[in-house]
């Protein structure tokens, strides 16, 4: 059962006061962070970069941040305001405050097009960067979407805030409290309905085809979607059309396709033809039937789960005066009612993504890479800090929510012992794991990207090594993993600790100096000794010294962009700017120097974990095979014959595993038997292994 709003508000609340004592941040500052997580998640926005700016008393000017290039969002700019109370009890907001709120996050925005306010901003502050930012996209600007976020709870009585006008551009308000935070984080349904009415707002209806029969649970149709309307649709709602893996997939792919762009620009008419068209979902439609013809009229919360690359090319050549007339796109559209959103949808996406050319199951939970990760965290207990005798585990959550759904399922005194054993400080989600190990891969430019755009680059990397050997992914390497969390964290705090940061920049301080101590260390074929961090849950003394001076160092040149470049955030996300950081100089402690060990130690190290992983993965998949029985292997091996899939070889082990239990395979030939039986569910094989 899930939690209710109120736990939630002072777990909330508590997780933000432990977050920012443990990492010497502002309470805002971790409120902002946390909150955004949820608003990517949602799809709201791509990114939310910290831009915090309170103007003098009585100026009435306040922003927190923005959701990134407005370039990069199809025109739209985001900006956000943070309302943080502090107190676990749920406050009230009211209209009067809201419209208050509002109004200096809109005088921020006419501010920042004043020059002579603009340039009185200090140079290096995020304040000015966003202010620069926003002044130099402005004749590319389009919309501007307002986010307020509030851990208040917004009265009943509010019933929202008309739209404005700047400059011809229209600002629209959006307002995240703690009742709709709480509604997404506990079953995904925090964000705005989305309402297509098709006939009102764009253009007409629909004739439908069903593909279901009248007794079916399941509801679904065929249709055909004028270029323009759906361009049109998207326009309006964006990304937030997008299923969540689609959106991180088109994030690692890239929004616009040059082929699909050529044939709407140099052969429209041919595009039905040539393109796969569009799969999606609804919570619901409304149809009627029409001089003997089944219509849709309208659609509640519509979900892109395949073809996005196709609607956001249709959407930028909208945007660039192509002619759509000609322009139609078939569309799947299953309907799946509230309750089952969560499960259903994101089963459909894989399905319909599964053959795509970039591997689109790299981006989704259920990847056995995931998977692994998951079943060590929840049986990998860390060593106990000197002193103690208290074991703890670090907590994976693989898909979002894990960690609140286990404790929810728990009485009180089972809730104590849990967090005991899993404390929130060692909880972390697949964008932090992502975050963790792509500094180290030496990619702080794609960390300082955002969560979700350095998660789809970390997940097709880790989709194209798992598949070349996945025995890599190991126990050493989970705990190698969390090493390399210890560092970040406690990188964090150390930036937040220096008598030289004023604030700003942390995240892409952090990520550029752990990635420089990455690629110095790799040049002097040395390496860091994670598995001392792992035994000890901690950084030593001279890795600590060795990174403040990294931290300072590489500041210095995230603050000292190129002619050109202003915002100081935007640089940090430039090929360009990592350059600069590589070439740079740093003379590394000697007592750091000699806490490095050489490379071929840790090639044995890696050696071991292989092997235990493959003994691991061989006992794992016999004991599957056994469990299953003999008769499920007898069915496997005649769905495969019948539609000749398998080899002899396939042919001779599917035969002996039915002979179980009478005889047993080894272990070598129980993995065989596994891999089997995946290629054969990728083929449509129905069967699952019990």
């Amino acid at each position: 059962m899930a939690i209710g709003v109120d736990e939630f508000a002072k777990d909330f609340f508590q997780e933000i006061l432990s977050e920012a004592d443990a990492a010497g941040q502002f309470v805002e500052t971790v409120f902002f962070e946390k909150f955004c997580t949820f608003l990517t998640d949602a799809g709201e926005l791509d990114t939310a970069d910290r831009a915090d700016y309170r103007g003098p008393p009585n100026s009435g000017i306040r922003v927190d941040g923005y959701g990134g290039d407005p370039v990069n969002a199809s025109g739209t700019l985001s900006l956000i305001i943070a309302d943080f109370h502090q107190s676990a009890q749920i406050g009230r907001l009211i209209q009067t405050e809201m419209n208050a709120i509002f109004q200096r996050l809109y005088k921020f925005l006419q501010r920042a097009l004043d020059p002579k306010w603009r340039n009185a901003l200090e140079e290096t502050s995020p304040a000015f960067g966003l202010a620069d930012l926003i002044a130099q996209r402005w004749s590319r600007i389009t919309h501007i979407r307002m986010f307020l976020i509030s851990n208040r709870e917004l009265s009943d009585r509010v019933e929202g805030r008309e739209a404005d006008k700047i400059d011809g551009r229209t600002v629209t308000y959006s307002v995240w409290d703690i009742k709709r935070l709480h509604r997404f984080a506990t079953v995904g349904h925090g964000r705005e309905e989305i309402e297509i009415d098709l006939e009102k707002d764009f253009g007409g209806v629909l004739s439908l085809l069903p593909a279901h029969l009248s007794a079916d649970e399941y509801e679904a149709y065929l249709a055909v979607v004028p270029g323009q309307m759906l361009a049109s649709i998207y326009d309006r709602w964006g990304a937030r059309l997008l299923e969540q893996n689609v959106r991180v997939f088109l994030q690692a792919r890239g929004n616009v396709n040059k082929g699909i762009r050529n044939t709407l620009e140099n052969d429209p008419s041919m595009f039905f033809a040539y393109n796969n068209g569009i799969t999606a979902t609804a919570e619901a439609v409304t149809t009627e039937e029409r001089n003997g013809l089944l219509v849709l009229t309208g659609v509640r919360n519509l979900q892109i789960v395949n073809g996005g690359q196709t609607t956001a090319s249709i959407h930028m050549a909208m945007r660039n005066k192509v002619d759509l007339s000609k322009v139609f796109v078939q569309m799947k559209l299953s309907i799946v009612d509230e309750e089952q959103t969560e499960e259903v949808v994101p089963k459909i996406s894989e399905f319909a993504n599964s053959q795509n050319r970039v591997n689109a199951a790299d981006f989704f939970a259920n990847h056995p890479f995931h998977v692994r990760m998951e079943d060590f965290s929840r049986r990998i207990y860390a060593p106990s800090p000197d002193g103690t005798f208290r074991e703890t585990r670090w907590f994976y959550e693989r898909a979002r929510g894990q960690f609140n759904d286990a404790r929810s399922r728990l009485t009180p005194a089972q809730r104590k012992k849990f967090d005991l054993e899993h404390p929130r400080a060692q909880l972390f989600s697949k964008t932090d794991l992502a975050k963790f190990l792509n500094v180290w891969e030496q990619k702080p430019d794609k960390v300082s990207l955002g969560a979700q755009k350095n998660f789809a680059h970390f997940a097709h990397g880790i989709g194209q090594a798992w598949k070349k050997n996945d025995d890599n992914f190991n126990e050493a390497f989970f705990k190698e993993a969390v090493a390399k969390a210890i560092v970040f964290k406690s990188t964090e705090k150390i930036v937040s600790d220096q008598p030289w940061y004023e604030g700003g920049y942390r995240a892409n301080i952090v990520a550029y100096a752990i990635a420089k101590m990455a690629r110095d260390t790799e040049e002097m074929k040395r390496v860091v000794d994670f598995q001392s961090i792992w035994n000890s849950q901690s950084i030593s003394a001279a890795m600590e010294q060795a990174l403040a001076q990294a931290a300072r160092e590489v500041h210095d040149i995230l603050i000292d962009p190129p002619s050109g470049i202003r915002n100081i955030t935007e640089w940090a996300k430039k090929q360009a700017c990592w350059d600069r950081v590589q070439k740079m100089s740093i003379d590394w402690p000697e007592s750091f120097l000699e806490e490095l060990i050489s490379r071929e130690e840790q090639k044995d190290r890696k050696r071991e974990g292989r092997k235990d992983q493959k003994l691991l993965n061989g006992i794992e998949a016999q004991t599957a095979v056994v469990n299953a029985g003999g008769s499920f292997w007898q069915q496997v091996r005649e769905w495969g014959l019948g539609r000749r899939l398998l080899s002899e070889r396939d042919i001779g082990v599917l035969t002996a595993a039915s002979r179980v239990p009478e005889k047993l395979p080894s272990e070598k030939q129980a993995a065989l038997i596994v891999d089997i039986y995946s290629r054969l569910k990728l083929e449509g094989l129905d069967l699952d292994i019990p």
